[in-house]
Parts: structure tokens; sequence; C-alpha cells
């Protein structure tokens, strides 16, 4: 077990009361089941040098003694989660080997009682991981793969605890010590696009005559370390040609934000500074906002001579890796609630906010339903410097085949708060009456678990 694991329920050094407050019922699981559903994407997603064609959408089911039934979902993604399980096993294999976590930890619930949910998940992370190390015949497992796996749990079991006690608001749901860190309440939000390695120059231009402003391109291409750096130089002049002299409104310096995602690809500094010197040469470096994950986690890579926003992903699995990669100069950090579960985000997010990092929220290519999850953090968190908003990176709109068929499965299609307009969500009081409808049951979703 790393350093950075939960603590086990026994050593919590806070109460459930102090935690969530004295109106907590005990919540007995009586039934907890999973089913998945495949969903392709319009094209190869290339990040970390590999490539995805679909993901899988996992659901979880816990129902308790009084009948009540909530189902929870997960974007899978193993690429993202630990791309050394992705390339050790066939695409299917790899989403094989954590939808068989996701359904290990629902057997381990059934029985179970619990308090609140964040509780719930320091009882089985460790096991769950154990068993993920087992099953994948991996003993360096990253954390992130077995926290990927427990979304839909631990977002079944927000569910059923906001049943439980008679809550119905995002903001009622947040336990007590968590709500400064969530006490904004933003009217926009920036709507991030992501730009894989195989997004035409032309769409990046699209995308901003829509309206976005604040660009995520993925770095860190195929190939060995000297192929990398040229490609994504390359890359960079294309984009800053194509869009660099765009203006807009929403930034203090009126110039489009690039935030480049390196999800670990480069091995030295000297390496990234190279291409940060091309950055300069062709006047793009005081656009980049951030830079995201961009050394593997191993090599424990100072970063705070560099100069810029450097962002950690994938190597703040936990609160206690968020405070490592503050301690080592990481000056931001981009929050999961999709991908490392609500509960583990809550603590990191609590850590940053008492460090004054500011957090972003990035996205792990969603479900339609899922972006609500991140959304309705993004929301809440304080304004990310230079912006007067949260940020929130929404990319299932230019990756999966079927998107439209899956919008149709959330709660409120049609809400105006769930689309963005000219690069932003507009979130009136309606989106906060009704928390982005996370607490309304998907049918379609629902259905999965009518027969059983």
């Amino acid at each position: 077990m790393t350093g950075g694991m939960a603590l086990s329920h026994k050593t919590m050094t806070k109460s459930i009361a102090s935690i969530t407050g004295n109106t907590n019922k005990q919540i007995s699981i009586k039934a907890a089941r999973s089913n998945f559903e495949r969903e392709p994407l319009i094209r190869p997603f290339g990040f970390k040098g590999g490539y995805m064609t679909e993901i899988w959408q996992a659901a979880s089911m816990l129902e308790s003694e009084s009948g009540t039934r909530k189902v929870g979902l997960c974007s899978q993604s193993v690429l993202w989660s630990d791309a050394s399980v992705f390339a050790a096993h066939s695409e299917s294999g790899g989403n094989a080997l954590m939808y068989a976590m996701t359904e290990y930890a629902l057997t381990l619930l059934k029985g179970r009682s619990f308090n609140n949910p964040i509780d719930l998940l320091d009882e089985i992370l460790e096991p769950v991981y154990d068993y993920g190390k087992k099953i994948t015949n991996n003993n360096k497992l990253r954390e992130t793969f077995a926290l990927n796996a427990l979304v839909s749990v631990d977002n079944a079991a927000w569910l059923l605890y906001a049943k439980e006690n008679n809550i119905d608001s995002f903001d009622d749901m947040i336990p007590g010590e968590y709500k400064e860190t969530l006490s904004h309440h933003h009217d926009k939000v920036a709507s991030i696009p992501l730009m894989a390695y195989t997004i035409p120059i032309r769409e990046i231009s699209e995308a901003v005559d829509d309206g976005y402003f604040f660009m995520k391109v993925k770095i860190g291409q195929p190939g060995t370390q000297e192929e990398m750096l040229e490609k994504d130089k390359n890359r960079l002049s294309e984009i800053h040609k194509a869009i660099g002299h765009v203006t807009t409104d929403h930034t203090e310096n009126g110039k489009i934000p690039y935030y480049f995602d390196a999800n670990g690809r480069y091995e030295k500094k000297e390496t990234l500074l190279k291409l940060l010197d091309h950055a300069d040469k062709i006047k793009a470096l005081d656009q980049i906002a951030v830079i995201e994950e961009p050394f593997p986690e191993d090599r424990e890579i100072t970063v705070g001579d560099i100069g810029l926003r450097i962002a950690a992903d994938e190597s703040a699995h936990t609160d206690k890796d968020a405070i490592k990669r503050i301690e080592m100069g990481y000056n931001a950090i981009a929050l999961k609630a999709i991908a490392k579960t609500l509960s583990m985000t809550l603590k990191i997010a609590r850590v940053a906010h008492k460090k004054n990092i500011p957090c972003f929220c990035a996205d792990l290519t969603v479900s339609p339903v899922l972006v609500e999850w991140n959304k309705a953090v993004a929301a809440r968190l304080a304004p990310f410097p230079g912006l007067n908003m949260g940020l929130l990176e929404t990319n299932g709109h230019q990756n999966y085949k079927n998107w439209d068929e899956m919008v149709s499965y959330h709660p409120y299609p049609d809400a105006s708060w769930r689309k963005t307009r000219e690069g932003l969500f507009f979130l009136d009081q309606d989106y906060y009456q009704k928390s982005g409808g996370i607490f309304k049951d998907s049918i379609h979703y629902m259905n999965l678990f009518q027969h059983k």
C-alpha cells in the first residue's frame, strides 16, 4: 500500500457527526449490482502515446433496506488511469479488468451499513485496490485505476445517502468541513474543449469561431522523446498560427489561453523547456495558462522553477498525494469528481483550498449525466486566476459517436444550463435549484436494472 492510500475507517480522526452533521441515518445496503454499455468514439482518441476507440459506461445500483434504489455512473478510462494496463491488454481486456473491480466493490457492499459516502470509500478503497493489483498482475497499479473503477459506486452511495437523509440539493449534500472549499455559485463556467492528437486544425479554428476561448491541447505525441518534441513543436506552431491572434473578453490579457496536457509523457524537464523555448520563439509563451501533468509520476521532478502554472492530475491520486505535489512546486490541481470519485475529490479540493492552490475540473470524456457531477464542483470553486469564473473541460460532444442519443438519457436534456453557448455554461437559478439534475433518476440508466 502506497503512502497516498486512504486511512481506514478505524483510524479516521474525525467523527461521522463532525463530518456530516448529526442528522445522518445508518443506511443498510440490501442489494448492489452493476451493468455497462459500450459507447464507440467518432475517431481514435489519442493521448499518453496511445489511442482509445470506445469507452465503457459502467453503472452501479445500490438498494437500501427501505427499498430506495439509486444508480451511479462511470465512464471508464483505462488509458488515463493506468497506461501500463492499457498497453498490456487489448482495449476490451483492460476495460473488463476495471469493470471487474467495480463488480468486486459491489460484492463488498452487500449487507454493509454506512453513515456517509466518504467513510464508505475509505473502507473499500484499499481492498478494491489490492484486488485490482491481483487481477491485473501489476503490483505497481496506479491508485487512479481503483478510483476510476469506484466512481459509479461512490456516485450511487451519494445519491442513496441524499435520498435517505431527505437531501435534494448539491449544496446541502456537501459535508460541513468541505463547504468553504465549494462556497461559490458562479453564473458562468468556461467550457473547455479538448484538442487531441488527431483533431484537425480546421476543427480547432471552428471551435474558436463558435466561442470557445480556453483551449486544451494534448501534447506528448507518440514516438521517442525526440520525435515527440518535434511533433509537439509543430503542432503548437500550427495551432498558434490558426488561433493565436484571436481576442476574447473573458481573459485579463484579451488572448486565448492554452492549456497543455502532457499526461506524463515528458521524461525530462529539459525536454519540456525546449518546447517552452519554441513557444517563446513563436510568441505563444504568454498564452500558456497551464501545463498539466508534464512528467512521469515516479520521476518526482520538481516544477517550481519552470515559471508557468503546472497542474497535477493523475499524480494527485489522493489528498496526501496532492500535498506532496504542491510541495514539489505544482501550483494548480485538476479535479476529477468523475474519475477519482466525488468523495476523494472533496478531500483533494479541501487540501488545495487550504494551501491557496487554484483548482479546475478536467474531463474524462464522460457522459452528459456525469458532466453535471463535474460541473457541480466547477460551479462552486474559487475563480481560476485570470478569469472571473470556474473552468470545466468537457469533450464528450467531440468524441462520442452517439453523443446526441446519450444526451437524451439526461433528466433535463433541453435545459439551457446543460448546453455550452459561446464557450460558456450559463448557470441560472434553475440550475442551482435542480443541482444540474443529478438527483433526478435517469430512466435509461435505471432501466439497466429492471429485470432482476
